[in-house]
Parts: C-alpha cells; sequence; structure tokens
C-alpha cells in the first residue's frame, strides 16, 4: 500500500536489530483516519516492537534506535519519549499495564491531567501554587468508568484490584484524553471475560466512530475480525500479508500468521483419567486477595489429574492459587498427600513440591533484568539445590552455569522460546515467550504438583496450542497434577479432567469437562 494524504500513520521501511538479532525488516505499515486496523502474528513476530517504535519507547533509544521513516498526521516524526507520543495525539494500552499501583484509580485516570483550582498567587508564582479540584477529578473518573459499564470505587488504589479492572482503568485513562488521534490496543482483552470484552469491542467502536484511528492487537482472531476493517498480519518479522475480514477467512489469516501447518485441536486424544488417589484436599479456603476474595471453597484433586478452574473475573477464581501458594493472606485446611500444610508461607509449598505460574508473571514469575537462562534455572538451584557445584568438601558452593545453559537451552528448544540466545535477558522477549519461560522455571522444580494461572494470556494462536499441549505432555509423562486457572473455557475443557466454576469466592459447581457448555454457562452465573 502507497502512502496517501488520508493516511494518519505511515510507517515506511521500518527496521529493527537488538544486537545481532533483526526482528523487523523494511516494514511499512499504514493506518486511515477513523480506521481499526488489526496487527496480528505470532509471539516474536516484531508486533510490540514495531508498536514501541512508534510509540518512542525507551527500549528502542537504548538499542540503537531504528531504521525507516515515520509520518503522522502529516508530519515526519521520531518520538524521544511516549511522553512525546501523548502529546502528538497517540495513546497506547500496554498488555503490561501501565498504572501506577500506589495511585488511586482516580489518580492513575486523570494522570498528567489534573484539575486544578485557581490560586490569586498564581499570578506570582504560577500554577504550581494552584491545588487540586480533586471532587471534579474523580467526577470525570467516574465518567469514564460508566462509559466502559464498570463499576470500580474511584478511591481505592489500583494495586488493590484485580488484573481484569486494572485493564479497565487503563482504557479509562485513554479515554479520558480528549486530543487523542490515533489510540494503539495491545491486548486488551487478553484477562477479560466475553462480557467484559464485549464492553471493550463496543467501547473501541464508539472511539473509531469519533474519527480516532484504531491499532487492535490481539492473539484472539475472532475479535480481530469481528472489529476491524483491515488485518496486517507479521511473521518473524516481516509484513506477510493485508487482509479484508469480509474477504478472507479465520484459517488463512492464522495459516499466514504460522506460515506451517497448525495443530487444530489441543484436546487430549486419550480418554479421561481413572483416578483414585487424593493428592490435594482442600478444606474452607478463605483468601484475602483483592478483586479476587475467596469465602471458603472445598475441593479435590486426584493423583495426576488436570483439575480446571474457571469463573468470571473477580469472581475468585485467581485467589485459590495465589492463597495456597502464599501470595496472598489465606487461612484454611489444605493437605497434600494426607498431610496438613501450613499457609502463608511460599518457599515451604515449593519445598513441599508445589509449584506455581502466576498470572502476573513480571510481577512474580520472572528476573526481569536477568538472562533467560537463569530465569529457567533459579527456582531449581534456590528451592532443589539443582545447578550448584560444590568445592572444598562442601565448603564452597557455585552456581554451575554450564548445566544451567544446558536445561535452558533444552528448554528453548521443546517449548519454542523465541530468544537471541540463553544470554539474552528476559526483559527483551515478548510477553509470551516470558510466559514459557515462567513455565520452564516451574518445569525445573520437577513438582508434583503444578499450579497455572492464566498460561496463555497475551499468547498468539500458535503459542497458545503449544503451551497447552506442553502441558498435557508434561502430565502424561511426568503424572505431575496439574491446576489450571483460566478465564477460557474453551481452554480449559481442553485439557482439563474435571472443571470447578468459581462464583462470588465459592465453588459453584464441578462438572466434569466433557459437560455440556449451558451447564458450565450457568454455574459462571452463580446457578449451583
Amino acid at each position: 500500500m502507497k502512502i496517501e494524504e488520508k493516511h494518519l500513520l505511515a510507517m515506511e521501511n521500518i527496521s529493527k536489530c537488538f544486537q545481532s538479532n533483526t526482528v523487523l525488516h523494511n516494514v511499512n505499515f499504514f493506518v486511515k483516519e477513523g480506521e481499526i486496523v488489526g496487527l496480528v502474528g505470532e509471539n516474536g513476530a516484531g508486533k510490540s516492537t514495531l508498536m514501541n517504535i512508534l510509540f518512542g519507547a525507551h527500549i528502542i533509544k537504548e538499542t540503537g534506535g531504528f531504521q525507516g521513516k515515520i509520518t503522522f498526521d502529516g508530519k515526519e516524526v521520531n518520538f524521544a519519549s511516549p511522553l512525546d507520543a501523548i502529546s502528538a495525539g497517540i495513546g497506547m494500552i500496554h498488555q503490561e499495564l501501565s498504572l501506577i499501583p500506589e495511585f488511586s484509580v482516580t489518580e492513575n485516570i486523570v494522570l498528567n491531567r489534573e484539575t486544578t483550582n485557581y490560586h490569586f498567587l498564581s499570578e506570582i508564582f504560577g500554577e504550581k501554587v494552584n491545588t487540586l479540584n480533586r471532587e471534579d477529578m474523580q467526577k470525570r473518573a467516574i465518567e469514564n468508568l460508566n462509559e466502559l459499564e464498570v463499576q470500580i470505587n474511584p478511591d481505592i488504589l489500583t494495586k488493590n484490584l484485580s488484573i481484569g479492572y486494572r485493564q479497565f482503568v487503563e482504557i479509562a485513562r485513554e479515554i479520558d484524553r480528549k486530543s487523542t488521534k490515533l489510540l494503539i490496543f495491545d491486548e486488551p482483552t487478553a484477562v477479560l471475560t466475553e462480557s467484559e470484552v464485549e464492553k471493550v469491542i463496543n467501547i473501541i467502536r464508539k472511539i473509531a466512530s469519533k474519527n480516532i484511528s484504531i491499532i487492535f492487537i490481539s492473539h484472539k482472531i475472532h475479535e480481530v475480525f469481528d472489529i476491524c476493517d483491515r488485518i496486517v498480519v507479521l511473521r518473524d518479522g516481516f509484513l506477510q500479508n493485508e487482509f479484508i475480514p469480509s474477504k478472507t477467512s479465520h484459517k488463512e489469516v492464522v495459516k499466514t500468521m504460522v506460515g506451517r501447518k497448525r495443530i487444530e485441536k489441543t484436546q487430549r486424544d486419550s480418554p479421561l483419567k481413572n483416578l483414585d488417589e487424593n493428592i490435594l484436599e482442600v478444606n474452607q479456603l478463605y483468601v484475602n486477595m483483592p478483586g479476587e476474595q475467596v469465602n471458603g471453597v472445598t475441593f479435590t484433586v486426584k493423583k495426576g489429574e488436570i483439575f480446571g478452574i474457571g469463573g468470571l473475573t473477580g469472581q475468585g477464581k485467581l485467589g485459590i492459587a495465589n492463597g495456597i501458594i502464599g501470595l496472598y493472606p489465606a487461612n484454611g485446611e489444605v493437605k497434600f498427600k494426607g498431610e496438613d500444610i501450613n499457609l502463608n508461607n511460599t518457599k515451604k509449598m515449593l519445598k513441599h513440591g508445589i509449584a506455581f505460574v502466576s498470572e502476573e508473571r513480571r510481577k512474580f514469575g520472572l528476573l526481569l533484568d536477568q538472562p533467560v537462562f537463569l530465569n529457567i534455572a533459579f527456582n531449581g538451584m534456590e528451592i532443589k539445590n539443582k545447578f550448584v557445584m560444590s568445592l572444598f568438601g562442601g565448603l564452597i558452593h557455585l552456581r554451575d552455569e554450564k548445566e544451567m545453559i544446558k536445561i535452558a537451552r533444552e528448554y528453548i528448544q521443546s517449548l519454542q522460546i523465541k530468544c537471541v540466545n540463553e544470554k539474552q535477558y528476559v526483559r527483551e522477549l515478548s510477553g509470551g515467550n516470558q510466559q514459557k519461560v515462567c513455565l520452564a522455571s516451574a518445569f525445573t522444580l520437577e513438582p508434583e504438583v503444578l499450579f497455572v494461572s492464566e498460561p496463555t494470556r497475551g499468547i498468539d494462536v500458535g503459542a497458545k496450542a503449544l503451551v497447552i499441549n506442553t502441558l498435557c505432555n508434561y502430565n502424561r509423562q511426568y503424572g505431575t497434577t496439574i491446576i489450571i486457572t483460566s478465564s477460557e473455557l474453551d481452554e480449559l475443557i481442553s485439557i482439563s479432567d474435571r472443571i470447578a466454576i468459581i462464583s462470588n469466592g465459592e465453588i459453584a459447581g464441578i462438572l466434569p469437562s466433557n459437560s455440556n457448555r449451558i451447564d458450565f454457562g450457568l454455574l459462571m452465573l452463580g446457578e449451583k
């Protein structure tokens, strides 16, 4: 597509290298005024890098900049920082949320656009003596949240919200900006329920109707088809093709994304297992996780089972794993292999053989400024004393980096982690590849029970099947009991033996995964 005057954004011949790894190759990307453009591709395809270049992200400047030309609103630009991009009229809702945890919902929504009260001394000392008009700020926040049709206390600190509600706060912040001409949505629905997704899509359509352009990045193909005017596909840093949704099919777009034959079905090919022995018994568990409160759940998991936990956002499903593993205050009775285990002690849980992959990988799962190999091996070294060399009869212990690199290379290959090599910093990886590193780290612990929360959040269609099949294979090969928490019912059905649905912090019901979908839907609505 050639540049035209009606294009709000033109990115021409964009190339980018990280060290010796070229992640974008002469990409040409255009957006018209009021157009919704879907940008799709597997993790590592270059989507986030392309948007970081546009948005003036610091990591681009720190790694040597980029090659190519960007024209926005008729002017050639090369933003020195995200603030410059925002000033020019570009907003971005990130996959990894960029809110300030210690600020209230209101303060995050109106940040850098606060309403102030005039003070007569401002004529002498300037606007710095003005006071905040908190009443008007809160009014604006409530208006923006109401437009999203969500009820959130505007005074609550954002750190005390579930990740799903934090996503709505970030969207409300962008809606509050009045000079925006282009909005980038990077996986805005990754952690939302179906009803919440519908709200977000309606909001995006409403924004586009005001002649604001939208770049919509998502791994959920049906959403891209539902909302976008045009779909642009990246693969391995190259722009592969463009599609008009009404003139193509899901299969054609996915085929272009992955460039290879995909596994269409992740459902286990074996029948439901014969499960007799209990491995984990949970009785009257209460967890104080803000936004995901658990109110006395009781359930039993069988040895070798894949046990699913589902439900709507904010109903408590995420609190169960977080409480048992010790990341949030919990009380109740938990028995592992028939023996009582103490709650609120993460290290002891890991030593017992219970591992956890968090839904918030950057907060709880990764050493962002350390290399891939250390991230994969770290927990095994700390908890199981693996990858350690003993010298002088045990007087000195050193890291065995040779073994750490060896195990890292095995997981990089088996999980198809896209990185320059095992020494690349995890911060530089795409979100999906960071998630794979978290899984590899858990596997090095060789756990008997593995909790996995939202394992495919923000992961593309190809990587999603790989992660789900990896969990299935790990369960089958090692007999590891897996407890998977997910917002996607189809994902739970594809992998689980049984599924517990959580509503209002309680278990609404537990059903075999081959049960009628309507029954699962009723449980999600609180019908026990």
